[in-house]
């Protein structure tokens, strides 16, 4: 073998040994970063929202969280009257449910229509599951920017609305920052930024604001009375309690 063919061999086994080397690394940042978002048994808290228009008018309301472990999470809407209610019930293994009151009955929730918009905020239906990130995404380390890292992840599922996901992630802790959301015409339609707080021995997304960059609107989700560990169950998650 001559000595430009092993230049090319040693060329191609670099480069994969480097991209095996950034997937592993991006896998390995997702699971800390599940880690940080997921390490609590149980969570209750209230969630004040804010809407915001292109003219700078506000809407504001009010609802309840509780979640339990990795895939199970309650939310629901408990003002303004015209939304209190409304909720919607995220389970194992990809199950979604909404309630509405008008209609009494709650609708399972097709993947296909995840991408939709839930209950006229800027978060998508597939924002607001409780999922794992590394079961959501695969993941590539891009850089370091001074304290955070740069991190590519693409969705597992073809019926998600994003076609990548760019993630800044504190290197410290390991919580998100900055999220930048691509369409499947690779352009960038969403941005999210978030603050975190520590509480006890755990960390908490305090603030999220995402962007609907097309139509220039705003929501902020502000958590607060955040209890953690607090012994909920099963029963609290079921299609029963979503209808309560």
């Amino acid at each position: 073998m001559n000595i430009v063919k092993l230049s090319v061999l040693a060329s191609a086994l670099f480069l994969l040994v480097g991209l095996n080397a950034n997937a592993q690394d991006g896998n390995t940042i997702l699971k800390k970063l599940d880690e940080v978002m997921y390490s609590p048994k149980d969570m209750t808290g209230k969630t004040k929202i804010i809407l915001i228009d292109k003219n700078g008018k506000e809407k504001t309301r009010e609802a309840t969280t509780i979640q339990k472990g990795t895939d199970k999470r309650l939310f629901r809407f408990t003002s303004p009257s015209s939304q209190a209610g409304i909720a919607t019930l995220s389970l194992p293994n990809d199950v979604m449910y909404m309630y509405l009151p008008a209609f009494g009955k709650e609708r399972r929730i097709s993947s296909s229509v995840k991408s939709q918009k839930f209950a006229g905020t800027d978060f998508a239906y597939e924002d607001m599951e409780a999922k794992l990130f590394v079961d959501k995404y695969t993941a590539k380390l891009l850089k370091t920017e001074g304290d955070l890292l740069v991190v590519e992840l693409k969705p597992t599922s073809k019926k998600s609305s994003y076609s990548k996901v760019i993630a800044k992630l504190n290197k410290t802790n390991y919580c998100p920052t900055y999220m930048e959301f691509y369409d499947k015409g690779n352009r960038k339609i969403k941005t999210a930024t978030y603050q975190f707080e520590k509480i006890g021995k755990y960390w908490n997304a305090k603030e999220i604001t995402m962007i609907d960059l097309k139509k220039n609107h705003k929501t902020i989700m502000k958590m607060s009375n955040i209890k953690y560990d607090t012994g909920l169950t099963d029963d609290d998650f079921t299609v029963r309690k979503l209808k309560q």
